[in-house]
């Protein structure tokens, strides 16, 4: 699959591997770092965002195309929605059906609570589903939530908010004990130990996995063993907007059937938010991870209910995103690639950073290289990259590692008549996560929206400016499951009043005084007619 100028300048990468064979690159100073982070992190590139113009962060800068959003009118006429005989009446309403919706149900079923989950597509269609590489949680000797704790709070920059840092950590263990006792498949060794490895960032090997399709069987376990309790999920019928009470409480959303357009209404006592991040943007023009639904429909509806968001304007750009073949561009290479030994190397077969930094180095140090350096490999299609030395993780552990620890990704490459195990794979970082999102308490309530809890990518503040790798798969099932069981204790205690859409028409006239609204949102469905999303 590979031409001839590639195979020319992969042979620069063979000729040097036994010479870089146990070699580590030095990791960056505090102040090289970062520099490195302002000449070449897109977050720093001042065309790539504004200020947004109305709502709780007017003033606050962050992607243009979250930005647009988030301006925009609402997609329903709010005088045309029938408030007044629900289509559904609940205790719980979980949007989202991915890992954090699934936790949360789980959790608040288990408490008694009458749930209802609705999703966008189908149920475990979420980035859960895609997540690679593993979960992060101190479950051996010689670890601890303390020290989960500081690698979290350095990977964040130390912005990360403390109390949900702690309770991202503190969690973890019971986390992991919990998805054992309903069966989930790890990775483990003869005697039953799981099996742990480094990621980009931590200090101590705690990266619990199942092989490479950690996310895949997470989000097997959760949806088996939702769909074994009587739990009613509808399908194909997103939020498009939240409700709220006189009081100003959230008390259920208004969906949207998407095979039928019918508009229904499901009122609730506490609702919670798990529709994940803003991938389908395609911030800064970068090709994207996420899965279809990834089009930050949560933070524009919270938005307009009130809520504030922290973080927008801080994005990670996973370092080693596909970069070919081009039917593959943007698909994740999952960063236990690097942790079992693969090395990040140039066209002249030099190792150019240490292939664990924190994610947001690493992608600025292959930006680098591909432009400032020029000592990048572009494509035909003009896609740069750099080379990823997977046969190096042969060298190291011995023949046939490759295929045994990264099954599916060796079987995607293979398609296109790509052996990784033997020769290196091109790559670039790609748009991978919001690092920010709704802004929570440790219970998963929003700030500032009375029984509106928010669990998963849609939620801010945990992971600070970066987040470390296997801590999604963590803080979705950590949060899911806080959101879950505060928002189930509530029940008694907690009467709806009269249901109302009073914020969306304020927002609505908001947005046209400041002379805006040009579009609807939520986005809900990315449009590539025309070669991106819209």
């Amino acid at each position: 699959m590979y031409t001839d100028e590639m195979r020319a300048s992969i042979e620069k990468v063979n000729q040097t591997r036994k010479e870089r064979l146990g070699e580590k690159h030095p990791a960056l100073e505090p102040d090289e770092k970062q520099e490195l982070l302002e000449q070449f992190h897109p977050d720093y590139r001042e065309d790539k965002q504004r200020e947004v113009r109305v709502g709780p962060n007017q003033g606050d800068r962050m992607p243009v195309e979250l930005a647009s959003l988030l301006e925009g009118r609402t997609r329903l006429d709010p005088d045309e929605v029938d408030l007044d005989d629900p289509d559904y009446d609940v205790d719980v309403l979980i949007i989202g059906g991915g890992g954090a919706g699934a936790a949360a149900a789980l959790t608040a079923h288990q408490q008694g609570a009458d749930v209802l989950l609705v999703t966008k597509l189908r149920l475990g269609d979420a980035n859960t589903m895609m997540a690679q590489g593993g979960i992060q949680a101190s479950t051996k000797p010689g670890d601890s939530p303390a020290t989960h704790f500081l690698d979290v709070l350095g990977g964040g920059g130390f912005s990360n908010e403390r109390e949900l840092v702690r309770a991202l950590t503190n969690d973890a263990p019971h986390v992991m004990q919990w998805l054992e006792d309903l069966g989930c498949m790890f990775s483990k060794e003869p005697d039953g130990t799981m099996q742990t490895n480094h990621g980009g960032g931590t200090s101590r090997k705690r990266m619990h996995f199942a092989r490479d399709y950690t996310g895949a069987e997470i989000m097997r376990t959760l949806r088996d063993e939702l769909l074994n309790h009587p739990i009613p999920v509808v399908e194909f019928c997103p939020a498009v907007e939240l409700i709220l009470d006189e009081e100003g409480k959230c008390a259920g959303a208004v969906l949207q059937n998407l095979e039928t357009d019918d508009v229904l209404v499901a009122r609730a006592k506490t609702t919670i938010g798990a529709t994940g991040g803003f991938g389908r943007l395609h911030v800064s023009d970068f090709p994207t991870s996420n899965h279809y639904g990834a089009t930050a429909d949560g933070l524009v509806m919270a938005y307009r209910a009130g809520c504030r968001l922290a973080f927008m304007g801080s994005t990670q750009f996973h370092p080693t995103g596909v970069a070919y073949p081009e039917q593959m561009v943007g698909q994740l290479v999952t960063e236990k690639v690097r942790g079992i030994g693969a090395q990040l190397v140039n066209t002249e077969g030099e190792q150019f950073v240490y292939s664990l930094e924190t994610r947001d180095a690493v992608s600025s140090a292959i930006i680098r290289e591909c432009t400032a350096a020029d000592r990048g490999f572009t494509t035909v299609t003009g896609q740069p990259g750099v080379w990823l030395d997977s046969p190096m993780i042969e060298e190291i552990h011995g023949a046939g590692t490759v295929k045994a620890e990264l099954p599916a990704m060796f079987r995607q490459y293979e398609r296109f008549g790509i052996d990784m195990a033997n020769d290196p794979i091109l790559i670039y970082p790609t748009l991978h996560y919001q690092n920010g999102g709704i802004e929570i308490r440790d219970t998963g309530e929003s700030r500032q929206v009375p029984n509106l809890f928010i669990a998963g990518e849609a939620a801010g503040g945990i992971h600070g400016r970066n987040r470390l790798m296997g801590n999604s798969l963590l803080d979705i099932l950590v949060f899911g499951r806080r959101a879950g069981a505060e928002a189930a204790s509530r029940r008694d205690e907690t009467s709806v009043g009269r249901l109302n859409l009073d914020h969306a028409r304020g927002f609505n006239d908001e947005v046209e005084r400041a002379g805006l609204a040009e579009e609807a949102s939520p986005m809900l469905l990315p449009d590539y007619l025309y070669g991106k999303a819209r």
